[in-house]
């Protein structure tokens, strides 16, 4: 019953702490090309995520489950992952491993959406059993494991211990017989933890940066005696990308989490060098909120935004919008300068060799 109150309690402090204010994305900018040579009409949303082939680069990240209630948040979520062929992240199924009456509230996923693209979810601290057991709850495709260091020190019955995380990473990868993608909650991650991730045969790895859901603020809402001076802990998502960019690693494929508030912001996370976009707090506060139809139309409203910008910069996929210039200004090139990551290069991408 704890975990289920703890769940809940997320969801309503997720809802409360939203943040709709401008984030790091309204640091980047494109410069625009007036002669784009290509159609609307002929743009493909279709992105490669290996060994995943996505219809559209916006997935659903990880929100809920583990309580009766969040059962109609998963079946909304599958519905809408359903009708617009995304794919979908359940939240932590720890709960369902511990409790077998929640098992529902993820099950219901797969029942919703029977041939989609659905990945299960489970902490680093989870065993190689736990994670296979997660996979079969739900017939998933893939298996997230979330890092959330920060959100588990602020959380009151969070965990304290945090060793061996890339040993048991690395074993679940080896074992699961799933692709692994390994996702921050939020806080970023540095080019020195993409670099250990990939060193343990991970090829997917969300960056989860901070301008999304704040879990810092979340927790600290529930906290008796709370630590709001770790709230702007972390990298921004756009810094995350940047750091990424840095490791220059083959094969390695991302995902940007975190403040993606409409395809604008989309197409500067693919301009970044991500193959796809997690929104997770926007959708949440939709299906709770708004009928199923207005969900659905919001989605077909960030599709059309995403094709609007790809149409004017002369991107006919996701992929192509890697070689457009991008302006990169305020606090995040500050930053970026301070790790070494030169905004520069970015602006002048067009004057590179075509």
């Amino acid at each position: 019953m704890e975990r289920a109150k703890r769940k809940m309690e997320h969801i309503e402090y997720a809802l409360a702490t939203a943040d709709a204010k401008g984030n790091a994305w309204d640091d980047l900018s494109f410069v625009p090309n007036s002669l784009p040579n290509i159609s609307y009409g002929n743009t493909k949303l279709e992105t490669d995520l290996p060994p995943f082939r996505l219809s559209s680069p916006f997935l659903i990240n990880a929100m809920t489950g583990g309580a009766a209630a969040a059962t109609e948040i998963n079946r909304l979520l599958a519905i809408v992952a359903r009708e617009k062929g995304l794919a979908m992240a359940v939240g932590s199924q720890m709960a369902a491993l511990r409790d077998p009456a929640v098992v529902e509230s993820y099950a219901v996923v797969r029942r919703e959406n029977p041939d989609g693209i659905v990945f299960a979810n489970l902490g680093a601290e989870a065993t190689v059993e736990q994670a296979q057991r997660a996979v079969e709850m739900i017939r998933a495709d893939g298996l997230q494991i979330h890092l959330n260091v920060m959100q588990e020190l602020l959380m009151p019955e969070g965990d304290r211990d945090f060793t061996g995380y890339l040993e048991r990473i690395r074993a679940i990868r080896e074992a699961v017989g799933v692709p692994v993608i390994v996702k921050e909650v939020g806080f970023g991650m540095s080019r020195r933890s993409i670099e250990q991730v990939a060193s343990a045969g991970v090829s997917i790895i969300d960056v989860g940066g901070r301008g999304g859901t704040n879990f810092a603020k979340v927790e600290n809402q529930r906290h008796p005696a709370p630590l709001p001076m770790f709230e702007s802990w972390g990298l921004s998502t756009p810094e995350s990308l940047l750091e990424a960019d840095a490791c220059r690693l083959d094969g390695v494929r991302l995902i940007a989490t975190g403040g993606i508030r409409h395809g604008l912001d989309a197409a500067k996370a693919l301009a970044l060098g991500a193959s796809a976009v997690g929104v997770a707090g926007a959708l949440l506060r939709m299906v709770t909120h708004e009928t199923l139809e207005a969900c659905l139309a919001a989605v077909d409203a960030w599709h059309h935004q995403l094709r609007v910008a790809m149409t004017a910069l002369g991107a006919a996929e996701p992929a192509d919008l890697r070689r457009i210039p991008v302006l990169i200004t305020g606090m995040t090139a500050e930053r970026a300068r301070l790790r070494g990551r030169e905004p520069e290069r970015y602006a002048r991408r067009d004057e590179e060799p075509l």
